[in-house]
C-alpha cells in the first residue's frame, strides 16, 4: 500500500477517483511535454506533395500533432513535380498548422531556375520562422533546400529557440561528388564551415545511418549531439500484395513473368549502366525490368533501352500513395542503386518501402555500405559490387528460378520492417528525442 490517500481511505470512491485522475495527469504531462512549446518544421515540400522528404515530414508532423504537440510547418507553395501548383498560403492539415511562403516557381527542369527557387525560399522561410519561433520552441530543419540549417540556426539563436537538424543528405559534399563545379574550392570550404557551425550549435542532429554518423564525427561534431533515427514507412499503407491480387500487375500485363523493379527517383546518385548490361545478358529469359518514377536519368535510360533493343524495359510514372502497396508489390524483387562515393551522404529511402512490401532487394553499390549491411543482417537480398553486371544477371536468374527462396527473403524483409522500421516505431523515437530536448536546460 504505497499510496497515502488509498491507505487512509481504502474504501472511498472519491479518493480512488482522485488518485486515478492524478496518475493520468502525471502520465499526460510526461508524454505531452509540448505544452507551452511549439514544434516548427522547416522544409521546402509538405503534403500534398509526394516527394520522399515531404512524405517523411507529413508522417511525423501529423503523428506528433496527434500526440498533443503544437506542430507548425514552414514550407513552400510548390510541388516537387509541378511548380505551377497553386497551394494555399495557410491551411490546417490534421491539427498541423501549415505556412506556405512565397518562392520563385521555376521547378526542377532548369538548373539555374532550381537554384533561384532555393535562394528565394531561404529569406521567406527565415522571416516566417522569425515570426513563429519563441524561447523554448523546437525548430526542426530538414535539408531541402541545401544549407537550410544555416538560415534556421541564425533565427533560432536570435529567438532563443532550440534547433534540431534532420539530415536527409550532406551538403556541400554531395555537390562536390557530383562535380558541380560552381561549388568547389574556397566556396565549398566556406559552405562546409557554415554548415558545421549550424550543426555544432544545434541541440541535436538526426542522421539516417552509420556511415552518415561517422561522417559527422569526422567533421568534429559532439557525438552527444548526434542521434540516429532511420527513415520509415507505414506498414498500414504498404503491405505485401500477392501476385494474383495485384491490380497494377494485371493492368500492366506482367502476367507470370519475373519482374525486377526500380521505384523512385532516377537521379545522378545512382548507377544504371550495370542494369542495362545485365538486361542484355538476360534477353533470352522471361525477366521484365519495371521502372516506376522519374528523374534526370530516365530519358537516358529510355533511350539506351531502345538503342540496345531491350524490350524487357517497361516505364511507368510515379504512383499515388494509395496505390503504393500494389506498385511496390508488382515486382518480385527490387533494385536499389547508390554510387559508392555517395555512401554516408545520403541513404536510399526506397529501402523501407521495399521491406514493407515484403520483397527482396538487389543492392548495387558499396558492399560495405549501410544498405548492404542491412541486407546481410536480415538475409533479405543481395549486394552486387559496382559494375559487376554478370553477378547482377546471375542473382536475378537465381531468384527467378528459385521462387521459394525469393518468397522467404521477402518474408524476412517484412519481418525486419515490422521489427525496426514501421512508422509507429520511428515516431516514438522522435517523440522521445524531442521530449529530452524540451526537458534539457536552456543552452543544451
Amino acid at each position: 500500500m504505497c499510496d497515502g490517500v488509498y491507505t487512509l481511505y481504502p474504501r472511498s470512491p472519491i479518493a480512488v477517483a482522485a488518485l486515478t485522475l492524478g496518475r493520468t495527469y502525471i502520465a499526460f504531462l510526461s508524454m505531452n511535454i509540448a505544452v507551452g512549446a511549439k514544434l516548427v518544421f522547416v522544409n521546402r515540400f509538405f503534403y500534398p506533395d509526394h516527394s520522399a522528404t515531404s512524405q517523411m515530414l507529413t508522417s511525423l508532423a501529423t503523428a506528433l500533432a496527434g500526440q498533443g504537440w503544437d506542430v507548425h510547418v514552414v514550407t513552400s507553395r510548390l510541388r516537387y513535380d509541378d511548380p505551377e501548383a497553386a497551394l494555399p498560403a495557410r491551411e490546417r492539415i490534421s491539427a498541423v498548422r501549415v505556412y506556405r511562403v512565397w518562392t520563385s516557381r521555376y521547378g526542377r527542369a532548369w538548373l539555374p531556375g532550381r537554384v533561384l527557387d532555393y535562394l528565394t525560399f531561404y529569406p521567406s522561410a527565415a522571416w516566417r520562422l522569425w515570426r513563429l519561433a519563441r524561447r523554448g520552441d523546437i525548430v526542426i530543419a530538414k535539408t531541402d533546400p541545401p544549407m537550410l540549417s544555416v538560415a534556421a540556426a541564425a533565427v533560432v539563436r536570435l529567438r532563443g529557440a532550440r534547433l534540431v537538424n534532420w539530415l536527409q543528405d550532406i551538403f556541400p559534399e554531395i555537390a562536390q561528388v557530383l562535380r558541380m563545379h560552381l561549388i568547389d574550392g574556397v566556396f565549398a570550404r566556406l559552405l562546409r564551415r557554415l554548415r558545421d557551425w549550424s550543426l555544432k550549435g544545434a541541440s541535436a542532429n538526426v542522421v539516417l545511418g552509420r556511415r552518415m554518423l561517422n561522417h559527422l564525427l569526422e567533421r568534429g561534431l559532439d557525438p552527444k549531439r548526434i542521434s540516429t533515427i532511420a527513415n520509415w514507412e507505414s506498414g498500414n499503407v504498404i503491405r505485401s500484395v500477392a501476385r494474383e491480387a495485384d491490380e497494377l500487375r494485371r493492368d500492366w500485363s506482367l502476367g507470370e513473368r519475373f519482374v525486377v523493379g526500380y521505384s523512385g527517383n532516377m537521379g545522378r546518385a545512382h548507377d544504371f549502366g550495370i542494369v542495362l548490361d545485365a538486361a542484355e545478358r538476360l534477353k533470352t529469359t522471361d525477366v521484365v525490368f519495371l521502372w516506376i518514377g522519374n528523374g534526370s536519368q530516365r530519358s537516358w535510360l529510355e533511350h539506351e533501352a531502345r538503342r540496345r533493343g531491350l524490350d524487357s524495359f517497361l516505364f511507368k510514372p510515379y504512383q499515388p500513395r494509395e496505390r503504393l502497396a500494389q506498385s511496390l508489390s508488382a515486382p518480385d524483387a527490387h533494385l536499389i542503386s547508390l554510387r559508392p562515393d555517395m555512401e554516408g551522404l545520403i541513404f536510399p529511402s526506397k529501402f523501407y518501402g521495399i521491406l514493407a512490401a515484403g520483397r527482396p532487394s538487389l543492392f548495387l553499390g558499396d558492399p560495405e555500405g549501410d544498405v548492404a549491411a542491412e541486407l546481410y543482417k536480415h538475409r533479405c537480398g543481395y549486394s552486387i559490387a559496382p559494375g559487376d553486371a554478370d553477378a547482377l544477371a546471375s542473382r536475378i536468374l537465381h531468384l527467378s528460378e528459385n521462387t521459394e527462396n525469393c518468397r522467404a527473403m521477402g518474408e524476412r524483409a517484412r519481418h525486419a520492417f515490422i521489427t525496426l522500421y514501421d512508422e509507429q516505431l520511428a515516431v516514438e523515437r522522435w517523440a522521445r528525442l524531442l521530449r529530452d530536448i524540451a526537458d534539457a536546460p536552456s543552452g543544451r
